[in-house]
């Protein structure tokens, strides 16, 4: 009896002993099993990654060049009466000695910019300000030695840009122009041109932002393309281009202030008015004649929205209709004018010779006066 009860006992024991191997083995195969499974997944998702992310881009060598021939640089030379002749700028010593033929000095001041041709013909975009008073012109094509003589077609001092046209002897290469609408933050660019005079110098870099507006001298600038690539003296006019080789923006102006912040016009920009250019020479713009200032509580004494009148211009449409200084346009025609971007909207829908109805508020009293729209000067 005590022999099979050990018996017994010892059967159990190992019964017990075997079930608890198999599930500890069962439990080790199923845990390798699933890790290695997601190992591999994980792998897999890792390579599925790798492969779809670009780094950088790779083909900018090769669209160089294919678009080098269409950048060009542009030299200026301009002469400007010497002012710096104090003797004969005087007045009284003119008076007393006279000018006994002599003549004020004559400053010859060279420029230089780039730019990129838009036709196979021979027009040339660039910016306004590389070929402002300028008394003449060359352009140099890369893949040519023939220094050619350029011709100011049309230009736009507010946008600062202009259309130049050479005259070759043979269908040259054209740039491809793009879409800025579409270009997004982070996206890889490529800028052209003859920074301090050194042809052809390509900078990479990415778009760091859009829309961003600036004021460069007199000039106030709404939409541009804000970009890490490098900019400077002599890129301006340029293209700058996404990895398609297709013109997003011409290059314009470099922050002083930092380090690797440049800025282009939005090729959009000039695609609404290049063909204005090519055929008028200018932009032609209806204007009121006014300055004007966004209310604020500092300048608003009645309750009213609108745009209050800052200074009115002499001679111009405003002044002409009756309007003065410290009136608070409300709306024109039919349209509410709270902003200046919407006074802006407004303006680019009429023509020029066009009569309004100005809805004005003046000292809290409401009135109404008629203005005809005159061209808006080029400066």
């Amino acid at each position: 009896m005590d022999e099979k009860r050990v018996k017994s006992g010892l059967y159990k024991t190992l019964t017990a002993l075997l079930l608890v191997v198999v599930l500890v083995g069962g439990l080790l195969i199923f845990r390798n099993t699933y890790f290695m499974a997601s190992a591999d997944q994980d792998d897999s998702t890792t390579t599925k990654v790798s492969s779809s992310m670009v780094i950088g881009p790779t083909n900018i060598a090769d669209m160089i060049e294919q678009v080098s021939p269409a950048v060009v640089n542009i030299e200026t030379t301009s002469v400007v009466s010497g002012g710096n002749d104090v003797f004969f700028n005087d007045p009284f010593f003119r008076q007393f000695f006279g000018s006994n033929g002599i003549q004020p000095r004559q400053n010859v001041q060279k420029g230089i910019g780039s730019g990129f041709i838009i036709s196979t013909d021979g027009y040339i975009l660039t910016n306004q300000h590389v070929i402002d008073g300028a008394n003449s012109i060359t352009v140099k094509i890369a893949d040519s030695d023939t220094n050619y003589s350029a011709r100011v077609v049309g230009q736009d001092y507010e946008l600062d840009l202009a259309v130049l046209k050479i005259e070759a002897d043979r269908t040259l290469t054209a740039m491809t122009l793009g879409d800025s609408n579409s270009i997004r933050p982070g996206e890889w660019v490529v800028a052209i041109g003859n920074p301090y005079g050194l042809d052809h110098t390509v900078t990479v870099g990415v778009v760091s932002a859009k829309g961003r507006p600036m004021t460069i001298e007199n000039r106030q600038y709404k939409n541009l393309i804000q970009t890490d690539a490098a900019i400077n003296p002599g890129n301006s006019g340029g293209p700058l281009l996404n990895i398609q080789g297709e013109v997003i923006g011409i290059n314009t102006a470099v922050n002083s202030q930092a380090q690797g912040i440049g800025f282009a016009i939005s090729i959009n920009t000039a695609k609404d008015i290049m063909n204005e250019l090519i055929s008028n020479g200018k932009v032609i713009r209806p204007y009121l004649g006014v300055v004007v200032q966004q209310l604020t509580s500092s300048n608003n004494s009645v309750s009213s929205a609108g745009l209050v009148i800052a200074d009115v211009v002499a001679g111009g449409p405003a002044q002409l209709a009756g309007i003065k200084k410290n009136d608070i346009i409300t709306s024109l025609n039919d349209t509410q004018i709270k902003t200046y971007d919407e006074l802006q909207t407004f303006l680019k829908a009429q023509q020029v010779g066009a009569q309004i109805a100005v809805h004005l508020n003046r000292g809290g009293l409401p009135l109404i006066l008629n203005l005809t729209l005159a061209e808006k000067p080029q400066s």
